[in-house]
């Protein structure tokens, strides 16, 4: 039997100690309950929700994930836009009077492109476009972001689903260090995120809702996440969630929405929420970060967000 000289065992110890006393940081830093931070249409509160200018002010935010929603145009082109209808958020009720209720599925591409999609939200916006996925999917790539994706109301396009795959590959978001680090499919059609589940097994998935307890296991064959509103859940709800393992292996997560004020994101966050989805990220990354600065009032015009 070989007895290491005390001294040795000394030294030894004091090292282990000092590496363990160096990683203590790193931990806190990486604390699972430190949710992260997603700009909500991009940093809609600063920018017109789902436009180039939106994933452009999330990005001077230092906010690396972005999220938006895809539907389909009349001609069947992709392109980024909330609402099923043109008329909220575009100029669309004056270059186009007779052409009530304005539904996106109505329009070609062409049309759309007329469009001003910035003038509602500010003078300062005026020109800017409805986005096709293509472009946006340029500029999440130029600013090294990443994307929470909504398929939108998929039940009025069908096959949206491998389409929106398809582009997807096109634009260089389906290999494997797309698929790892910087993609999440995610919609409130079930049956949605189950097909992309089924087309593409490597994508991790969301579903957007708050199912029952019961229903949760149906849940995490297809979906990687519960996505609710934080209105919807509290503490129990989260580590039920957590307590499921997802078609991965991994903990199903919970992220989200739509949360503008640093108060409940630091509720939320010690509920153990793993993502928040954010009209103003900015607020949000303050109040986690520093509990403390939750207090400071946000802009009047992040409120309005």
């Amino acid at each position: 039997m070989h007895i290491r000289p005390l001294a040795t065992v000394t030294g030894a110890l004091l090292g282990l100690s000092a590496l363990l006393l160096q990683a203590v940081p790193a931990q806190a830093a990486d604390h699972p309950h430190r949710p992260v931070t997603v700009s909500h249409r991009g940093a809609s509160a600063y920018a017109p929700e789902n436009t180039l200018a939106a994933v452009d002010a999330a990005h001077d935010l230092g906010i690396t994930w972005v999220e938006n929603d895809v539907q389909r145009t009349k001609d069947g082109k992709l392109i980024i836009m909330h609402d099923t209808t043109l008329n909220r958020t575009t100029d669309v009720e004056q270059v186009f009077p007779d052409r009530a209720p304005w539904k996106i599925s109505d329009f070609t591409l062409a049309e759309i492109e007329r469009l001003d999609a910035g003038s509602w939200f500010g003078p300062e916006f005026a020109g800017q476009r409805v986005p096709t996925l293509h472009a946006y999917m340029k500029r999440v790539s130029d600013n090294h972001q990443k994307l929470l994706m909504e398929l939108k109301s998929p039940e009025l396009y069908p096959g949206i689903e491998e389409q929106t795959l398809r582009e997807l590959r096109n634009d260089g978001w389906l290999d494997r260090r797309h698929v790892k680090q910087r993609l999440i499919v995610q919609s409130f059609n079930a049956q949605a995120v189950k097909t992309v589940h089924q087309l593409r097994p490597d994508i991790k998935t969301g579903f957007l809702g708050t199912p029952s307890l019961a229903d949760l296991p149906a849940y995490a064959e297809f979906s990687d996440q519960i996505n609710p509103s934080h209105t919807t859940i509290d503490a129990g709800y989260v580590a039920a969630v957590h307590a499921l393992r997802g078609p991965h292996g991994d903990p199903l997560e919970v992220y989200t929405w739509t949360v503008n004020d640093g108060p409940t994101a630091v509720r939320l966050a010690q509920q153990g929420v793993d993502g928040i989805i954010t009209n103003t990220p900015d607020v949000v990354r303050r109040a986690l970060a520093d509990p403390a600065a939750a207090a400071a009032p946000a802009s009047p015009a992040a409120l309005a967000g």
